[in-house]
């Protein structure tokens, strides 16, 4: 539901992988869209209500981790309302993209709407890989006691700058020099998915490797001075094991689909003809999981 290939349908002149899916049962696709953003929408709100026996006043001295995890929670609840909004008027008004077009010419409202809740969208969701790279950092610099009240100043200037100027650099190397010169050729493509998928990856790649260090340090540290592992303290390094890789696992789930989805549709678009019949079972593949993410 959140792809850098939306942006691509703002294009005119869209490439074939791109027309294949945006053909591709739209009601359906639109339908799914607000559905799962909705359920992600309530499960999100659900999560930040306060816990049983939890004051407002325990929650308001919160640790650094457990901010960035609300700052988390924010992201997704404000791309989801976009993803739903952008759905919304897509389902609503079936003609509304189709007045993008090098044929119909382009119009300027729908055009300043897809432009604008692609952007939206991706740099809400963006932010929240960045803050979720920087959970990982804080969770590893609080168990060598480096962190401090002005590493959330720190975090907010890294999230909030890194994924607005990739968000504006991927979006205008796309539509440079103009909306209608966008995807003539891949220098225009390929830079807004490097950017996007950036921080998605170094999620994936770096993420694991900074929790591991810090469930090792949280080990040694709970040994303390006498050398003693208790049981009380293995259950412990246990838990926020399992708390790590609970959150890389929804992670993984939540994500993996939109890189698979990518690979098969930029494999396509380098074919001369993605309608070969050798090519079915990749086009399928393209379509089920343009669906499922």
């Amino acid at each position: 539901m959140a792809s850098p290939r939306l942006e691509t349908y703002c294009c005119p002149n869209r490439d074939a992988a791109t027309q294949l899916v945006m053909d591709f049962q739209p009601e359906v696709f639109c339908g799914v869209c607000i559905g799962s953003a909705s359920v992600s929408l309530l499960l999100t709100i659900l999560q930040l209500l306060p816990k049983k026996g939890q004051s407002l006043r325990k929650m308001s001295k919160a640790s650094s981790s457990s901010t960035i995890l609300l700052l988390i929670s924010i992201c997704d609840i404000l791309g989801g309302l976009g993803v739903i909004v952008r759905s919304s008027i897509w389902l609503g008004f079936p003609g509304f993209i189709a007045n993008i077009s090098v044929v119909n010419g382009t119009d300027v409202w729908p055009s300043a709407f897809c432009v604008g809740s692609a952007m939206w969208i991706q740099l809400l969701y963006s932010a929240g890989f960045w803050w979720l790279f920087c959970y990982a950092v804080d969770s590893y610099l609080v168990v060598r006691r480096s962190a401090g009240l002005s590493t959330i100043v720190l975090y907010h200037m890294v999230t909030w700058g890194l994924a607005v100027m990739l968000c504006v650099e991927g979006i205008a190397l796309l539509y440079y020099p103009s909306l209608s010169s966008c995807e003539k050729g891949l220098e225009h493509a390929i830079p807004h998915y490097i950017t996007t998928y950036v921080p998605l990856l170094l999620v994936l790649v770096v993420n694991p490797i900074l929790f591991r260090r810090t469930v090792s340090a949280v080990a040694s540290l709970l040994k303390g001075r006498q050398g003693i592992y208790t049981e009380n303290e293995r259950r412990l390094g246990t838990e926020i094991q399992i708390r790590f890789f609970k959150i890389m696992l929804v992670f993984v789930i939540c994500w993996s689909s939109n890189i698979i989805n990518e690979i098969l549709l930029f494999y396509l678009e380098m074919q001369p003809d993605i309608n070969e019949m050798i090519l079915k079972n990749i086009r399928s593949a393209a379509l089920i999981t343009w669906i499922i993410m």
